[in-house]
Protein backbone atom coordinates (compact mmCIF):
# COMPACT_ATOMS: atom_id res chain seq x y z
CA UNK A 1 0.00 0.00 0.00
CA UNK A 2 1.30 3.44 -0.92
CA UNK A 3 1.85 5.94 1.85
CA UNK A 4 -0.74 8.24 0.24
CA UNK A 5 -3.34 5.46 0.36
CA UNK A 6 -2.41 4.70 3.97
CA UNK A 7 -3.06 8.26 5.11
CA UNK A 8 -6.25 8.46 3.06
CA UNK A 9 -7.55 5.51 5.07
CA UNK A 10 -6.25 6.87 8.38
CA UNK A 11 -7.93 10.22 7.77
CA UNK A 12 -11.10 8.67 6.32
CA UNK A 13 -10.81 10.61 3.05
CA UNK A 14 -13.25 10.23 0.18
CA UNK A 15 -13.88 12.36 -2.89
CA UNK A 16 -13.32 15.23 -3.36
CA UNK A 17 -10.46 14.88 -0.85
CA UNK A 18 -7.30 12.84 -1.46
CA UNK A 19 -3.69 12.69 -0.29
CA UNK A 20 -1.44 14.28 -2.87
CA UNK A 21 1.93 13.39 -1.31
CA UNK A 22 3.66 12.59 1.98
CA UNK A 23 6.97 14.18 2.97
CA UNK A 24 9.13 12.55 5.63
CA UNK A 25 11.81 14.66 7.37
CA UNK A 26 13.65 12.38 9.79
CA UNK A 27 16.18 15.07 10.70
CA UNK A 28 13.30 17.27 11.89
CA UNK A 29 11.27 14.35 13.29
CA UNK A 30 8.21 15.27 11.22
CA UNK A 31 5.82 13.85 8.65
CA UNK A 32 3.84 16.25 6.48
CA UNK A 33 0.76 14.98 4.67
CA UNK A 34 -0.49 17.16 1.82
CA UNK A 35 -4.19 16.80 1.07
CA UNK A 36 -5.83 18.20 -2.02
CA UNK A 37 -9.43 19.01 -2.81
CA UNK A 38 -10.79 18.55 -6.34
CA UNK A 39 -11.08 22.07 -7.76
CA UNK A 40 -14.12 21.11 -9.80
CA UNK A 41 -16.21 20.16 -6.76
CA UNK A 42 -19.71 21.62 -6.64
CA UNK A 43 -20.71 22.76 -3.14
CA UNK A 44 -24.33 23.00 -2.12
CA UNK A 45 -25.88 25.96 -0.32
CA UNK A 46 -27.42 24.75 2.99
CA UNK A 47 -29.27 28.04 3.30
CA UNK A 48 -30.88 27.68 -0.13
CA UNK A 49 -31.51 24.00 -0.95
CA UNK A 50 -30.98 23.17 -4.58
CA UNK A 51 -28.63 26.10 -5.21
CA UNK A 52 -24.88 26.03 -5.62
CA UNK A 53 -22.50 27.88 -3.35
CA UNK A 54 -19.94 30.08 -5.06
CA UNK A 55 -16.25 29.29 -4.39
CA UNK A 56 -14.97 32.56 -2.96
CA UNK A 57 -11.31 31.59 -2.69
CA UNK A 58 -8.93 29.11 -1.10
CA UNK A 59 -7.06 29.27 2.19
CA UNK A 60 -4.04 27.17 3.15
CA UNK A 61 -4.51 25.47 6.50
CA UNK A 62 -2.44 23.16 8.71
CA UNK A 63 -3.51 20.68 11.41
CA UNK A 64 -1.56 18.74 14.00
CA UNK A 65 -2.35 15.00 13.84
CA UNK A 66 -1.47 12.05 16.06
CA UNK A 67 2.21 11.13 15.83
CA UNK A 68 3.17 8.55 13.22
CA UNK A 69 5.93 6.20 14.40
CA UNK A 70 6.85 8.79 17.04
CA UNK A 71 7.18 11.45 14.34
CA UNK A 72 5.21 14.68 14.67
CA UNK A 73 2.57 14.52 11.94
CA UNK A 74 0.97 17.51 10.31
CA UNK A 75 -1.74 17.75 7.67
CA UNK A 76 -1.68 20.54 5.09
CA UNK A 77 -4.43 21.45 2.64
CA UNK A 78 -5.96 24.31 0.71
CA UNK A 79 -9.55 24.62 1.87
CA UNK A 80 -12.20 26.29 -0.29
CA UNK A 81 -14.10 29.27 1.09
CA UNK A 82 -17.66 29.35 -0.23
CA UNK A 83 -20.16 32.18 -0.44
CA UNK A 84 -23.86 31.44 0.06
CA UNK A 85 -26.85 33.17 -1.45
CA UNK A 86 -27.30 35.11 1.80
CA UNK A 87 -23.86 36.62 1.37
CA UNK A 88 -22.31 34.64 4.24
CA UNK A 89 -18.81 33.29 3.57
CA UNK A 90 -17.26 30.34 5.39
CA UNK A 91 -14.66 27.63 4.98
CA UNK A 92 -15.83 24.19 3.91
CA UNK A 93 -15.73 21.64 6.73
CA UNK A 94 -12.91 19.13 6.22
CA UNK A 95 -13.52 15.45 7.08
CA UNK A 96 -10.53 15.06 9.43
CA UNK A 97 -11.09 18.02 11.75
CA UNK A 98 -13.84 20.20 13.15
CA UNK A 99 -14.36 23.53 11.46
CA UNK A 100 -11.62 26.08 12.28
CA UNK A 101 -9.83 23.66 14.61
CA UNK A 102 -6.02 23.55 14.49
CA UNK A 103 -5.78 19.84 15.31
CA UNK A 104 -7.42 16.78 13.80
CA UNK A 105 -10.39 14.99 15.38
CA UNK A 106 -8.27 12.00 16.38
CA UNK A 107 -5.72 14.32 18.00
CA UNK A 108 -8.47 16.23 19.77
CA UNK A 109 -9.96 13.02 21.12
CA UNK A 110 -6.54 11.95 22.41
CA UNK A 111 -6.00 15.32 24.11
CA UNK A 112 -9.35 14.94 25.87
CA UNK A 113 -8.46 11.43 27.08
CA UNK A 114 -5.15 12.66 28.51
CA UNK A 115 -6.78 15.65 30.18
CA UNK A 116 -9.37 13.46 31.87
CA UNK A 117 -6.57 11.19 33.13
CA UNK A 118 -4.06 13.89 34.12
CA UNK A 119 -6.29 16.88 35.06
CA UNK A 120 -3.40 19.16 34.13
CA UNK A 121 -3.41 21.35 31.02
CA UNK A 122 0.26 22.29 31.24
CA UNK A 123 1.46 18.68 31.48
CA UNK A 124 -0.72 17.51 28.59
CA UNK A 125 0.46 20.42 26.45
CA UNK A 126 4.09 19.59 27.24
CA UNK A 127 3.64 15.86 26.61
CA UNK A 128 2.05 16.40 23.20
CA UNK A 129 4.22 19.40 22.25
CA UNK A 130 1.19 21.65 21.97
CA UNK A 131 0.82 25.20 23.23
CA UNK A 132 -1.43 26.02 26.19
CA UNK A 133 -3.89 27.94 24.04
CA UNK A 134 -4.48 24.94 21.76
CA UNK A 135 -5.22 22.62 24.69
CA UNK A 136 -7.42 25.23 26.35
CA UNK A 137 -9.37 25.58 23.10
CA UNK A 138 -9.90 21.80 23.07
CA UNK A 139 -11.43 22.05 26.56
CA UNK A 140 -13.69 24.94 25.54
CA UNK A 141 -14.90 23.16 22.41
CA UNK A 142 -15.44 19.90 24.29
CA UNK A 143 -17.55 21.59 26.98
CA UNK A 144 -19.56 23.48 24.37
CA UNK A 145 -20.30 20.19 22.58
CA UNK A 146 -21.12 18.43 25.82
CA UNK A 147 -23.55 21.10 27.00
CA UNK A 148 -25.33 21.06 23.63
CA UNK A 149 -25.62 17.26 23.74
CA UNK A 150 -26.98 17.18 27.27
CA UNK A 151 -30.52 15.84 27.24
CA UNK A 152 -33.37 17.35 29.23
CA UNK A 153 -33.05 14.73 31.94
CA UNK A 154 -35.16 15.11 35.10
CA UNK A 155 -33.43 16.55 38.16
CA UNK A 156 -35.16 15.25 41.27
CA UNK A 157 -32.64 16.45 43.85
CA UNK A 158 -30.33 19.40 43.32
CA UNK A 159 -27.50 20.92 45.32
CA UNK A 160 -26.55 24.60 45.48
CA UNK A 161 -23.16 25.52 46.88
CA UNK A 162 -20.47 28.18 46.65
CA UNK A 163 -16.82 27.85 45.63
CA UNK A 164 -14.04 30.43 45.73
CA UNK A 165 -12.19 30.76 42.44
CA UNK A 166 -9.84 33.70 43.00
CA UNK A 167 -8.45 35.91 45.72
CA UNK A 168 -10.28 38.78 47.40
CA UNK A 169 -13.45 36.82 48.15
CA UNK A 170 -14.40 36.04 44.57
CA UNK A 171 -17.05 33.33 44.65
CA UNK A 172 -18.91 31.20 42.17
CA UNK A 173 -22.19 29.35 42.66
CA UNK A 174 -22.33 25.70 41.61
CA UNK A 175 -25.51 23.76 40.80
CA UNK A 176 -25.28 19.97 41.07
CA UNK A 177 -27.51 17.07 40.14
CA UNK A 178 -27.31 14.98 43.30
CA UNK A 179 -28.84 11.87 41.75
CA UNK A 180 -26.27 11.71 38.95
CA UNK A 181 -23.41 13.21 40.98
CA UNK A 182 -22.53 15.83 38.37
CA UNK A 183 -22.20 19.59 38.05
CA UNK A 184 -25.00 21.12 36.00
CA UNK A 185 -23.62 24.64 35.67
CA UNK A 186 -21.62 27.39 37.35
CA UNK A 187 -22.19 31.16 37.55
CA UNK A 188 -20.09 33.92 38.98
CA UNK A 189 -21.15 35.33 42.36
CA UNK A 190 -23.47 34.12 45.11
CA UNK A 191 -26.14 36.83 45.32
CA UNK A 192 -29.87 36.25 44.94
CA UNK A 193 -29.65 37.30 41.30
CA UNK A 194 -26.69 35.00 40.66
CA UNK A 195 -28.48 32.04 42.22
CA UNK A 196 -31.64 32.74 40.22
CA UNK A 197 -29.58 32.92 37.03
CA UNK A 198 -28.05 29.56 37.89
CA UNK A 199 -31.39 27.89 38.62
CA UNK A 200 -32.66 29.42 35.39
CA UNK A 201 -30.23 27.21 33.46
CA UNK A 202 -32.66 24.36 34.19
CA UNK A 203 -35.53 24.05 31.73
CA UNK A 204 -39.05 24.84 33.01
CA UNK A 205 -39.83 21.11 32.97
CA UNK A 206 -36.71 20.31 34.99
CA UNK A 207 -37.48 23.04 37.52
CA UNK A 208 -40.97 21.63 38.02
CA UNK A 209 -39.51 18.19 38.72
CA UNK A 210 -37.12 19.24 41.51
CA UNK A 211 -38.39 17.87 44.83
CA UNK A 212 -35.73 19.30 47.13
CA UNK A 213 -32.48 21.26 47.13
CA UNK A 214 -29.56 20.69 49.51
CA UNK A 215 -28.22 24.09 50.44
CA UNK A 216 -26.33 26.08 53.04
CA UNK A 217 -28.15 28.70 55.12
CA UNK A 218 -27.10 31.53 52.80
CA UNK A 219 -30.15 33.85 52.49
CA UNK A 220 -29.64 34.57 48.78
CA UNK A 221 -29.68 30.88 47.91
CA UNK A 222 -32.80 30.17 49.97
CA UNK A 223 -34.68 33.11 48.43
CA UNK A 224 -33.69 32.01 44.94
CA UNK A 225 -35.02 28.51 45.59
CA UNK A 226 -38.32 29.87 46.89
CA UNK A 227 -38.63 32.15 43.84
CA UNK A 228 -37.55 29.69 41.14
CA UNK A 229 -38.49 26.29 42.63
CA UNK A 230 -41.54 27.08 44.72
CA UNK A 231 -42.57 23.42 44.99
CA UNK A 232 -39.13 22.22 46.17
CA UNK A 233 -38.19 21.71 49.83
CA UNK A 234 -35.08 23.36 51.23
CA UNK A 235 -32.82 20.83 52.97
CA UNK A 236 -29.97 22.31 54.95
CA UNK A 237 -26.78 20.43 54.32
CA UNK A 238 -25.29 18.54 57.25
CA UNK A 239 -21.73 19.15 56.08
CA UNK A 240 -22.21 22.89 56.56
CA UNK A 241 -23.88 22.35 59.96
CA UNK A 242 -20.88 20.26 60.98
CA UNK A 243 -18.59 23.11 59.94
CA UNK A 244 -20.53 25.61 62.07
CA UNK A 245 -20.32 23.28 65.08
CA UNK A 246 -16.60 22.67 64.58
CA UNK A 247 -15.97 26.41 64.33
CA UNK A 248 -17.92 26.96 67.58
CA UNK A 249 -15.89 24.29 69.40
CA UNK A 250 -12.69 25.92 68.19
CA UNK A 251 -13.86 29.33 69.41
CA UNK A 252 -14.48 27.85 72.86
CA UNK A 253 -11.06 26.20 72.79
CA UNK A 254 -9.27 29.39 71.80
CA UNK A 255 -10.95 31.45 74.50
CA UNK A 256 -10.23 28.84 77.14
CA UNK A 257 -6.65 28.37 75.96
CA UNK A 258 -6.06 32.13 76.21
CA UNK A 259 -7.41 32.18 79.77
CA UNK A 260 -5.34 29.14 80.89
CA UNK A 261 -2.19 30.50 79.30
CA UNK A 262 -2.63 33.74 81.26
CA UNK A 263 -2.66 31.64 84.45
CA UNK A 264 0.41 29.64 83.47
CA UNK A 265 0.62 26.55 81.23
CA UNK A 266 -2.31 25.61 78.97
CA UNK A 267 -2.95 21.89 78.31
CA UNK A 268 -4.98 23.00 75.25
CA UNK A 269 -1.90 24.24 73.40
CA UNK A 270 -1.60 22.56 69.99
CA UNK A 271 -4.83 20.57 70.39
CA UNK A 272 -6.97 22.37 67.78
CA UNK A 273 -7.31 19.43 65.38
CA UNK A 274 -7.69 16.89 68.19
CA UNK A 275 -11.15 18.33 68.84
CA UNK A 276 -12.12 18.45 65.18
CA UNK A 277 -10.98 15.19 63.63
CA UNK A 278 -12.78 11.87 63.78
CA UNK A 279 -11.00 8.92 65.40
CA UNK A 280 -12.50 5.65 64.17
CA UNK A 281 -10.27 3.27 66.13
CA UNK A 282 -11.27 3.90 69.75
CA UNK A 283 -8.44 1.70 71.04
CA UNK A 284 -5.65 3.48 69.20
CA UNK A 285 -2.98 5.47 71.02
CA UNK A 286 -4.44 8.60 69.47
CA UNK A 287 -7.88 7.80 70.91
CA UNK A 288 -6.44 7.08 74.36
CA UNK A 289 -4.53 10.38 74.36
CA UNK A 290 -7.67 12.26 73.36
CA UNK A 291 -9.70 10.62 76.17
CA UNK A 292 -7.18 11.92 78.71
CA UNK A 293 -7.52 15.39 77.22
CA UNK A 294 -11.33 15.21 77.11
CA UNK A 295 -11.65 13.91 80.68
CA UNK A 296 -9.79 16.94 82.03
CA UNK A 297 -13.26 18.52 81.99
CA UNK A 298 -12.51 21.69 80.10
CA UNK A 299 -15.23 23.94 78.72
CA UNK A 300 -13.96 22.70 75.37
CA UNK A 301 -14.89 19.16 76.47
CA UNK A 302 -18.49 20.23 77.00
CA UNK A 303 -18.57 22.02 73.65
CA UNK A 304 -17.15 18.92 71.94
CA UNK A 305 -19.79 16.71 73.61
CA UNK A 306 -22.58 18.96 72.33
CA UNK A 307 -21.11 18.91 68.85
CA UNK A 308 -20.77 15.14 68.80
CA UNK A 309 -24.25 14.57 70.21
CA UNK A 310 -25.88 16.58 67.41
CA UNK A 311 -24.70 13.95 64.92
CA UNK A 312 -27.48 11.65 66.19
CA UNK A 313 -30.05 14.10 64.78
CA UNK A 314 -29.23 12.98 61.23
CA UNK A 315 -30.12 9.36 62.03
CA UNK A 316 -33.81 10.06 62.68
CA UNK A 317 -36.19 9.10 59.89
CA UNK A 318 -39.44 10.27 61.49
CA UNK A 319 -39.97 14.00 61.68
CA UNK A 320 -41.62 14.01 65.11
CA UNK A 321 -38.76 12.07 66.68
CA UNK A 322 -36.27 14.38 64.98
CA UNK A 323 -38.19 17.41 66.29
CA UNK A 324 -38.06 16.09 69.85
CA UNK A 325 -34.33 15.42 69.66
CA UNK A 326 -33.61 18.77 68.02
CA UNK A 327 -35.59 20.71 70.64
CA UNK A 328 -33.92 18.85 73.50
CA UNK A 329 -30.45 19.44 72.02
CA UNK A 330 -30.99 23.16 71.44
CA UNK A 331 -32.41 23.60 74.97
CA UNK A 332 -29.43 21.82 76.47
CA UNK A 333 -27.04 23.93 74.38
CA UNK A 334 -28.74 27.18 75.38
CA UNK A 335 -28.16 26.25 79.04
CA UNK A 336 -24.49 25.41 78.44
CA UNK A 337 -23.16 28.96 79.02
CA UNK A 338 -20.90 28.41 76.02
CA UNK A 339 -21.62 31.46 73.87
CA UNK A 340 -20.25 30.15 70.52
CA UNK A 341 -22.33 26.97 70.91
CA UNK A 342 -25.40 29.00 71.86
CA UNK A 343 -24.96 31.13 68.73
CA UNK A 344 -25.01 28.00 66.57
CA UNK A 345 -28.09 26.70 68.42
CA UNK A 346 -29.91 29.99 67.74
CA UNK A 347 -28.97 29.80 64.06
CA UNK A 348 -30.16 26.20 63.80
CA UNK A 349 -33.46 27.13 65.45
CA UNK A 350 -34.01 29.79 62.78
CA UNK A 351 -33.56 27.13 60.11
CA UNK A 352 -35.40 24.35 61.94
CA UNK A 353 -37.75 23.55 59.05
CA UNK A 354 -34.94 23.07 56.53
CA UNK A 355 -33.07 20.83 58.95
CA UNK A 356 -36.13 18.67 59.65
CA UNK A 357 -36.71 18.26 55.90
CA UNK A 358 -33.69 15.95 55.96
CA UNK A 359 -35.88 13.26 57.51
CA UNK A 360 -37.99 13.27 54.32
CA UNK A 361 -35.39 13.71 51.58
CA UNK A 362 -32.08 12.63 53.15
CA UNK A 363 -29.94 14.50 50.67
CA UNK A 364 -26.66 16.31 51.22
CA UNK A 365 -24.13 18.22 49.20
CA UNK A 366 -21.71 15.32 49.58
CA UNK A 367 -21.20 15.27 45.80
CA UNK A 368 -20.42 19.00 45.81
CA UNK A 369 -18.04 18.49 48.73
CA UNK A 370 -16.46 15.63 46.79
CA UNK A 371 -15.92 17.96 43.85
CA UNK A 372 -13.97 20.28 46.15
CA UNK A 373 -10.82 18.18 45.87
CA UNK A 374 -11.15 18.06 42.09
CA UNK A 375 -11.76 21.82 41.92
CA UNK A 376 -8.83 22.48 44.27
CA UNK A 377 -6.59 20.37 42.02
CA UNK A 378 -7.82 22.32 38.99
CA UNK A 379 -7.06 25.62 40.76
CA UNK A 380 -3.63 24.44 41.91
CA UNK A 381 -2.67 23.19 38.45
CA UNK A 382 -3.82 26.48 36.93
CA UNK A 383 -2.06 28.53 39.66
CA UNK A 384 -5.43 30.20 40.22
CA UNK A 385 -7.80 31.66 37.65
CA UNK A 386 -7.92 35.21 36.38
CA UNK A 387 -10.82 34.33 34.08
CA UNK A 388 -14.09 33.07 35.52
CA UNK A 389 -14.97 31.49 32.16
CA UNK A 390 -11.85 29.29 32.33
CA UNK A 391 -12.80 28.29 35.88
CA UNK A 392 -16.35 27.39 34.81
CA UNK A 393 -15.16 25.49 31.75
CA UNK A 394 -12.69 23.40 33.76
CA UNK A 395 -15.34 22.44 36.33
CA UNK A 396 -17.79 21.38 33.64
CA UNK A 397 -15.06 19.49 31.77
CA UNK A 398 -13.95 17.46 34.79
CA UNK A 399 -17.15 17.34 36.90
CA UNK A 400 -20.02 17.73 34.44
CA UNK A 401 -20.09 14.14 33.15
CA UNK A 402 -20.50 15.53 29.65
CA UNK A 403 -20.13 13.74 26.32
CA UNK A 404 -16.89 15.47 25.30
CA UNK A 405 -16.09 13.49 22.15
CA UNK A 406 -15.35 15.39 18.94
CA UNK A 407 -18.05 15.41 16.28
CA UNK A 408 -17.89 12.27 14.13
CA UNK A 409 -16.93 12.49 10.49
CA UNK A 410 -20.38 11.41 9.39
CA UNK A 411 -22.02 14.43 10.97
CA UNK A 412 -20.47 16.79 8.43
Amino acid sequence: MKDTQLYEQLLGLTKPWSVERVELALDQGTVRVFVRCDRGTVWGDPEAPGQRAHVHGWVRREWRHLDTCQLETRIEAEVPRVKYASGRVEEVAVPWAERYSRITRLMEGFVIQLLVAASNVKRVASLLRLDWHTVNTVIERAVERGMMRRAEEPVTYAGLDEKSFARHHNYASVLTDIGRSRVLDVVRGRSLEDAQQLLGTLTPKQRQGVRAVAVDMWPGYMSAIRNMLSQADIVHDKFHVSKYLNDAVDKVRRAEHKKLRAQGESPLKGTKYDWLKRIDDKRSAEAVAFRHLYQANFKTSRAWTLKESFAAFWDYRYKKSAENYFDAWTQRTMRSRLEPMKDVAKMLRRHRHGLLNYTTHRITNAAAEGFNSVIQTIKSNARGFRSFENFRTRILFFCGKLDLRPVSVGSH
